[in-house]
């Protein structure tokens, strides 16, 4: 039997997903965890990802019948944004930053500034915000100058497992693309946006990986990374991409269908022809991993609100799903506005999250409902930002991610968009997409193709089962009235 496997590695995990090359079925996974981290201050050592990546894989087998042995390919997904920085003999200089980690805002507020919104939206579909990599490039040329010099080659987190994998330094357009060094839409590097941050940029272009198409492979599974890893040597290794370009691929995602995603971050993302460029920094114009282009909204602040309101009212995210459920038919006046980690869109780093409305009537239940509702309004929020910059989103809309699990966040989102959205039958999206793009690459089958004969994007149905454009309004009426009262990113 011939089985590929797709890796998600996400700031929290290692999930790992063998699938059969042919049928697309399931028939092992397998998890291990990251080192917690605590924004603002957000970095992992690259090291950790590959310990885990070992770990999760010796859980597939243990937990399976998989052997290793039949595996005749492997793709990573991984977190997006990370800033991976390796000396000549392959060691990390620093640890990562993480796409979560705020502390570069002031960098990110420099670069927008030195290069003007509508510049860098017209050269990388992007405008700086902390969490793009170049933010967190230019925080080190600030804070740390002393490394730069040691600086051999520069990854993003999934590049970093790929070149652990096979020993080459490469990376794809998809996760290329939120780099702040690269444009979509031509396909190349940009010294110019290199320079902004503080380094030669036509010399940095040498340490970047060199960007492979959609289905070119990066490699074979290296003999060391076999010895260390249970994988056959010689296995094939696909160009991997960033989390939410994996996402969209487990999905089957076309043209005109729109993503929604719960995790320790919520993005919105769809699938278009043509590149976008927002000058207000709240889309990012990313590229997808097929060719085509992944406009995408990002907040900071997801599934961490609802668990943490959970620990607040004493229970767990299960039992603050089926709390909150009772108050959907009398949510009362509170509302929840989500920016416990401060926020990436709208751009507020130092922001605070708040609750709105509390009166002595107020009853746990409800507390619970405006946990749910705070995270997905900010979502909701995504969503009418693509529509502004003419994305087409009139096909399905997906749940997907941890979140998606959640009673509450199901029937919620349905309830606040008064509509059907399909919840997929595989929880893991990313990894699924992974593996589609290594039998993509082993097979020369189009993603789309793999998809359709893996029957993917079939998926439980919700439907609305109220009207809640009152509790949006309500929700769109707090928003405004906090972020007044904060002072602007570059603000004094």
């Amino acid at each position: 039997m011939s089985i590929v496997i797709g890796v998600d590695s996400s700031t929290q995990s290692t999930k790992v997903e063998a699938r059969h090359l042919d049928s697309g079925e399931v028939v092992g996974t397998g998890h291990a965890a990251h080192p917690p981290t605590d924004p603002p201050v957000s970095e992992q050592d690259p090291e950790a990802w590959w310990h885990a990546l070992r770990a999760a894989l010796a859980d597939l087998a243990a937990r399976s019948d998989v052997t290793l042995g039949e595996v005749v390919g492997v793709s990573v997904a991984g977190q997006q944004h990370g800033l991976v920085l390796l000396d000549d003999a392959g060691a990390p200089v620093r640890p990562a930053k993480l796409w979560n980690d705020t502390t570069s805002s002031p960098n990110a507020e420099r670069l927008v500034t030195a290069l003007g919104a509508q510049t860098w939206a017209s050269l990388t579909g992007t405008v700086p915000v902390a969490s793009i990599t170049i933010s967190k490039l230019a925080w080190v040329v600030e804070h740390e100058p002393q490394l730069l010099p040691r600086v051999a080659r520069v990854m993003l987190p999934h590049d970093y497992l790929t070149w652990r994998l096979t020993g080459v330094h490469v990376t794809d357009r998809g996760d290329a693309s939120g780099t702040g060094w690269f444009d979509p839409t031509g396909d190349e590097y940009l010294p110019t946006t290199l320079d902004a941050a503080g380094v030669p940029g036509d010399e940095w272009i040498g340490r970047l990986p060199r960007v492979l198409g959609p289905s070119e492979p990066a490699g074979e599974v290296a003999s060391a990374a076999a010895d260390e890893l249970g994988l056959p040597a010689g296995a094939v290794v696909g160009p991997g991409t960033g989390d939410n370009m994996g996402a969209a691929l487990g999905l089957g995602l076309r043209a005109g269908d729109v993503a929604l995603s719960l995790g320790t971050s919520g993005t919105v993302f769809a699938v278009c022809a043509t590149g976008s460029h927002d000058p207000t920094g709240a889309v990012a114009g990313f590229a997808s991993a097929t060719g085509d282009f992944l406009p995408l909204v990002c907040t900071l602040n997801a599934t961490k609100v609802t668990d943490r309101m959970a620990a607040w009212l004493g229970t767990d995210a299960p039992g603050l799903a089926e709390l909150a459920l009772t108050a959907a038919d009398d949510p009362g006046s509170v509302v929840c506005v989500p920016y416990f980690d401060g926020e990436r869109t709208p751009n507020r780093p130092d922001a605070t999250g708040s609750l709105h409305g509390l009166t002595n009537s107020t009853s746990r239940a409800q507390l619970a409902l405006s946990a749910h509702d705070g995270v997905l309004c900010g979502l909701l929020d995504g969503l009418d930002a693509l529509r502004a910059v003419a994305a087409s989103i009139d096909g399905r809309t997906f749940l997907v991610g941890g979140g998606s699990r959640s009673i509450a966040y199901r029937q919620r989102l349905a309830d606040l968009l008064h509509a059907t959205i399909v919840v997929p039958h595989t929880d893991e999206t990313v990894a699924t997409g992974a593996a589609v793009q290594a039998a993509a690459v082993i097979t020369g089958e189009t993603m789309h193709s793999i998809a359709d004969r893996w029957a993917l994007g079939a998926g439980t149905q919700i439907e609305p089962g109220r009207n809640a454009s009152a509790r949006r309004a309500a929700y769109a009426v707090a928003r405004d009235l906090d972020l007044a009262l904060e002072p602007e990113p570059n603000a004094g």
